[in-house]
Formats: structure tokens, C-alpha cells, sequence
């Protein structure tokens, strides 16, 4: 298997494991999701929504938002979580949407799985002019020891290595990408550590013994690090990208 079909694999493994990923994956923090979008954005579409971790962020009485996903499974855990989303079969490449009629196209924890040219041209024709194109990702913090120890058993996501090249490839039609930065701590269980861990794509699909291997790992970890209440102090920095559509 070559590391294209590899990459490609990992991308639609997610659905295997969606509740894990609904249970185990971190929201985002609301400081950086109001950094997405103009305040006055009213029709935005999430692409790549999963289970509808970021989806939730955004849902508001005056706003029609569209969550666009390209894994059944995943779409029928949002649906059962956000009934009132419009919640529809697609992909960054091809998104089931009219043109000009969306004022903001949200990615989270997905633009690095993007064809970048194609679904910035796509961006562009379903944009009204001036619309906003935003990308978010959740990254743990590893200069705290144990979550350096977490990645080192785990090993960095696709994500996570894309964040940490620079800046992401967006395309022509836009202006410049303007970047914000939240920091934050998340509490979670023991349990929600492993669904997050099992929720990762490459470990969704690592042999059995693998899979194994690295949730017993994590699961000793958990031990080690969590109080009394059996919950661990999990940092993270929340990167936010966003860019406005050329006139």
C-alpha cells in the first residue's frame, strides 16, 4: 500500500469508530469558534462535521446551518445529537450546496484531508462575496510531560503534523489567512481518553495487536495521571484559520 492509498484509508476510517469519537474527540472552545465566522454570519455549513463536534458550536435561533459529511455513519450520530441540522452526504471537493448562498464555510479538525485547490475553488462558488472560509483545529499541548508521553505512545495525527508545518494551503480567491490562538484545559475521564485515542485514524487502522497494545499503554497513563475523581487536565491550544472570499 502505497502512503497515498495509506492517507486515504485513514480519512474514511472514521465512521468505524463514531461514537467513540462523538464520546471521546473535545469540543472547542466558544472564544475560538466566534473566531471563524463574521458575527453577522447567518447560513454557515460545516464540511467534514463528523459526529458534530464543531456543528453544536455554531447552532444559534437566528442561523440555518448545513453540516456536510462524507461518512453515513458519521452523519446518523449527528443527526440523532442535532435533529435541527441540515445534515447532508458530501465532501470539501464536492459540496451539495447552491452557489453564492453560504456566508460561511466552517472546517473543523479537517482542511489537512482536503484536496486544497479543488476545495478552495469549491469554497468559492458556494460563498456569497465577501464570505468567510474558516478552519479550526483542537491540539494538545505537549510541553506538559505526560501529554508529550501520550503522543509518544500514540504517535502525532495527521492534524497535528499539518498544524505544526505553518500555514495552511488555501488557494487562489481569498486574502490572507488571519490566525488565532486559544489555550485551554480540558477534564476528562479515563474513558474518554480512550475513546479519544481510539477515534484517531491511525489507530482505527492498526492491526489488532497494535490497537491493543497502544490502548493499554494510554489506559496505565490514564491511571498514572488522573486525581482522585479519576479525571485527568488535558491542555490544548486551539489554533483558528481565517480567510474572506476576494470580492
Amino acid at each position: 500500500m502505497t502512503d497515498s492509498d495509506k492517507r486515504a484509508q485513514m480519512s474514511r476510517s472514521f465512521g468505524g469508530q463514531a461514537q467513540s469519537y462523538s464520546r471521546g474527540r473535545p469540543d472547542y472552545p466558544a472564544a475560538a469558534v466566534a473566531e471563524l465566522t463574521k458575527p453577522d454570519a447567518r447560513v454557515i455549513a460545516d464540511i467534514g462535521a463528523g459526529t458534530g463536534k464543531l456543528t453544536a458550536s455554531l447552532l444559534d435561533s437566528a442561523r440555518t446551518v448545513y453540516a456536510v459529511e462524507p461518512d453515513a455513519q458519521m452523519l446518523d450520530v449527528l443527526r440523532a445529537h442535532l435533529p435541527t441540522v441540515h445534515a447532508l452526504i458530501g465532501t470539501a471537493e464536492q459540496i451539495p450546496l447552491a452557489g453564492r448562498t453560504i456566508d460561511a464555510l466552517v472546517f473543523g479538525q479537517a482542511w489537512h484531508w482536503v484536496r486544497p485547490d479543488i476545495a478552495a475553488a469549491e469554497a468559492a462558488r458556494v460563498l456569497r462575496p465577501g464570505g468567510t472560509l474558516g478552519m479550526i483545529w483542537n491540539i494538545r499541548d505537549e510541553s506538559v510531560p505526560w501529554v508529550k508521553q501520550l503522543t509518544d505512545t500514540i504517535a502525532a495525527s495527521e492534524a497535528e503534523r499539518y498544524v505544526a508545518a505553518g500555514v495552511p494551503e488555501l488557494g487562489a480567491g481569498f486574502g490572507p489567512l488571519v490566525h488565532t490562538t486559544v489555550r485551554w484545559d480540558r477534564t476528562l475521564s479515563a474513558a474518554q481518553l480512550l475513546d479519544m485515542v481510539s477515534s484517531r485514524s491511525a489507530v482505527i487502522t492498526a492491526t489488532d495487536t497494535d490497537r491493543a497494545r497502544i490502548l493499554e499503554q494510554v489506559e496505565a497513563l490514564a491511571a498514572e495521571v488522573s486525581d482522585e475523581d479519576g479525571n485527568a487536565i488535558l491542555p490544548y491550544a486551539t489554533h483558528v484559520y481565517r480567510a474572506e472570499l476576494n470580492p
